[in-house]
């Protein structure tokens, strides 16, 4: 994983990719019996999803030397 993102930008943009990826393979692997409709769960998971890569990408404290 990308540790210590100083892009803002590029941060967001990581962020929302994996809220999406998450969104899209919960919902590829469904049979046409079940709906292709987004459940309130899969919403949550793709939520928790984005909010720990936004952590894990945050800028640290320590410059390197």
């Amino acid at each position: 994983m990308v540790r210590y993102v100083k892009d803002r930008g590029f941060r967001t943009f990581v962020t929302v990719l994996a809220g999406l990826a998450v969104i899209y393979f919960g919902t590829a692997g469904r049979s046409p019996e079940e709906g292709r409709g987004i459940s309130g769960g899969l919403v949550v998971l793709a939520l928790l999803a984005a909010l720990l890569v936004w952590h894990l990408t945050r800028p640290g404290d320590k410059t390197v030397k």
